[in-house]
């Protein structure tokens, strides 16, 4: 089991070293192997996440990859080790414990629904909040990163850069879309070039997360994904290597692969099922659940007799305790989004929690767990 690393090892230190570079402090320390003082005489501090790249998966490669060459350190994700908690993340500086956004599926009490959280519409729809009215910078109350800082860019997908958490999100940065591998590098070399002022640009690819979703991480089709994506890379650095820029490629998580003999289907536990009040919410390796106070004993119970093989149990205040989703005071959002029990899955498990009617889709790539190879992400860093 692999834990958040708050105090000098994790993405929310390598945005600590950003912010404190720009004269921006934050209640959270440095990154030990990348303190601000390394970036702040770089006229261009670029962060590059890589959806899914995770640590294990970059440090198996072949010593001529680019961006292993580069590889400077690995650093902990948040948790849960999803993209839902760890994005957040990277746009505000915060870890869960602050931004409280807390996985894929997030119950808002606020509203009354169970939500997707980047896309911020009912979990069984996808028409978003926002065009009901509802005003998701007052509701999240997020503190974006961008809002301190005089000069950022954002470089993203043409999709994403529309989404919800996008806008709300972006304050007075200037975006940038792509459509395609080419046009992303592209891209991130305007941003670059784009005035003489000392500036922030963060870069978002998810071609890596999507493909090994679908094939999993140790598929072909993520092979020669990575294989491409490392070439590009390396020609962007050289298509830039007199700006003076300081390049860091990192990840919000890593991958490992499932099987469907290893989804767990909450539809196939109807006493487990019943002792809820809501659709269990997070995501498919950790799952909040929020219960009947009089079902308590019979949930633990049928936990224990029928399901520990496969999950740990958890208090949902007891992980709040021990710094899973952060260090310093908790958001109070944070304790109405966690539910009363955790599920956090073993091996590689999942827990597959639909609704009436729709089963999720099976994916062989997973994530959101605490295993090394979900939790530890790769930190190359390139100075031109």
């Amino acid at each position: 089991m692999q834990l958040p690393d708050y105090e000098g090892k994790s993405i929310v230190n390598l945005m600590s070293s950003i912010s404190g570079s720009f004269g921006v402090p934050s209640n959270y320390p440095a990154l030990e192997e990348l303190r601000s003082a390394d970036l702040e005489n770089h006229k261009n501090v670029v962060l590059l996440v890589i959806d899914g790249l995770g640590f294990r998966y970059l440090d198996s490669k072949e010593s001529n990859s680019f961006l292993k060459r580069n590889l400077k350190t690995k650093i902990t994700s948040v948790f849960p080790s999803s993209t839902a908690s760890a994005i957040p993340t990277f746009l505000t500086g915060n870890a869960p414990q602050k931004h409280a956004i807390t996985g894929w599926y997030m119950h808002l009490k606020e509203i009354g629904t169970v939500s997707t959280a980047l896309h911020f519409a009912p979990r069984y729809g996808d028409r978003a909040f926002s065009e009901d009215g509802i005003d998701l910078q007052e509701l999240l109350e997020l503190d974006p990163i961008y809002e301190k800082f005089e000069n950022s860019f954002i470089v993203t997908d043409e999709d994403i850069k529309e989404s919800v958490l996008s806008k709300t999100t972006s304050a007075e940065a200037v975006t940038y879309g792509y459509e395609d591998m080419d046009s992303f590098t592209g891209s991130l070399e305007r941003a670059v070039r784009a005035s003489e002022e000392r500036k922030y640009i963060y870069a978002y690819w998810p071609g890596f997360d999507s493909l090994a979703h679908e094939h999993g991480v140790s598929s072909t089709e993520v092979e020669r994904h990575f294989q491409e994506l490392d070439k590009k890379l390396k020609q962007f650095v050289e298509d830039i290597k007199d700006t003076d820029t300081m390049l860091m490629i990192t990840s919000d998580h890593g991958f490992i692969d499932t099987t469907e003999e290893k989804s767990i289907r909450l539809k196939d536990h109807p006493e487990m099922e019943e002792c809820l009040t809501l659709p269990m919410c997070g995501d498919y390796r950790s799952a909040y659940c929020y219960l009947r106070p009089s079902k308590d004993d019979r949930f633990r119970n049928y936990w224990e007799d029928e399901l520990q093989d496969f999950c740990r149990l958890h208090e949902a205040q007891e992980l709040i305790e021990k710094n899973y989703f952060g260090i310093h005071e908790p958001d109070p959002k944070l304790f109405d989004r966690i539910g009363d029990y955790v599920l956090i899955m073993k091996e590689n498990y999942t827990m597959q929690h639909g609704y009436p009617n729709k089963d999720d889709p099976f994916m062989i790539g997973q994530h959101g767990g605490v295993t090394e190879k979900e939790m530890w992400t790769p930190l190359s860093v390139i100075e031109l």
